[in-house]
């Protein structure tokens, strides 16, 4: 195949391509590689548009030996780090040596690794806490501690709320990931949202209590029905609930309204809109969009105190997404923070 024959391949690939003749001059990019490298790179040294040292080098190689080379390039487009898998060829042209260079964004592979690598190391550090402390206190209990039955009884309370938050921490992560493999599959059961708020209001009581807080239905008076998982909906609303319980500030109402919509502007179409209200301290802007995050805390050693896992408003995510609805968070410093999904009716 002819450079002029290459050319014409190169501008139906869909992917950024580079022709590097045996002068070390660009010979040719395609409309993708000019967009990424810029529209006057063809005519220019190689190495005044291709600057990363690996590159460079795999470039060297081709033409010194002709063998082909793969190398990353790694870039920022858009303030977001970006990573291409580059193919470099020997390409023959007159008995010398060119490069043809073919860039693979793999980008999604690179930030779906990291966020595998950051999971482990998250789940890992969340558990070693409570396990760190377990064996301590079980050690203390075998050795100075054996006699001392308050000692005894004080590690061993201990013992059983760091436990309990390893068992909660499992929990979710297993809810998490149930939530995340069901997230294409749309549900097929019909509930009752408002039933549902209800029952988990219910069950949320005596934290409430202990907190001074009164969870109030408002909206809807009566059934409010769509298609739904009815484990799913009831473990959003009591991760909401408990949540405007926990972090809302003592003495105040938490509000859950649920009202229809016959023509919502998110669904373009009838929805029903769930808000979880508190009127506590309210969230800095700048934790806003982290929020649903795994293990994203706005006060770790707090939300660690009251027994948080940092998964609640992942699970949330999810279960909307699945839902094909809509998780919007609204909060105002000292006016407190709105909570709001809209599900479809259809």
């Amino acid at each position: 195949m002819t450079p002029d024959n290459l050319e014409s391949v190169m501008a139906g690939v869909p992917l950024p391509m580079i022709l590097i003749g045996p002068d070390e001059r660009i010979r040719a990019a395609n409309s993708l590689a000019a967009r990424k490298f810029g529209g006057d790179s063809v005519g220019r040294h190689y190495v005044t548009v291709l600057r990363q040292p690996t590159t460079l080098d795999a470039i060297e190689g081709v033409l010194r030996d002709g063998t082909p080379r793969q190398v990353k390039y790694l870039g920022t487009e858009a303030r977001r780090e970006t990573t291409f898998h580059v193919t470099c060829s020997p390409v023959a042209e007159a008995g010398r040596m060119g490069v043809l260079l073919c860039f693979e964004d793999v980008t999604h592979l690179e930030e779906a690794g990291q966020m595998r690598r950051d999971f482990v190391a998250n789940v890992s550090h969340e558990l070693r806490t409570p396990l760190t402390a377990l064996i301590g206190f079980i050690e203390t209990l075998r050795g100075a501690a054996r006699d001392d039955p308050a000692a005894r009884e004080r590690f061993l309370d201990i013992m059983a709320r760091e436990a309990d938050r390893m068992n909660r921490l499992v929990r979710d992560l297993l809810q998490l990931s149930r939530v995340e493999g069901e997230e294409r599959m749309r549900p097929t059961s019909t509930i009752d949202v408002r039933a549902l708020a209800a029952s988990a209001a219910l069950s949320l009581k005596p934290v409430a209590d202990k907190q001074g807080i009164a969870v109030v239905l408002a909206g809807e008076p009566g059934p409010v029905t769509l298609q739904a998982d009815s484990d799913q909906m009831l473990q959003v609303f009591s991760n909401l609930i408990e949540n405007a319980i926990k972090y809302g500030g003592c003495g105040g109402d938490v509000i859950v309204s649920i009202t229809k919509d016959p023509a919502d502007p998110s669904l373009r179409g009838p929805g029903v809109r769930i808000d979880v209200i508190d009127r506590g301290p309210g969230i800095d802007p700048v934790h806003l969009p982290r929020l649903t995050e795994r293990f994203y805390r706005v006060d770790g050693h707090r939300s660690r105190e009251m027994g948080g896992t940092g998964l609640g408003l992942a699970i949330v995510k999810h279960s909307v997404n699945r839902h094909r609805g809509r998780f919007r968070i609204e909060s105002t410093v000292g006016q407190g923070s709105c909570f709001s999904i809209v599900l479809p009716m259809a």
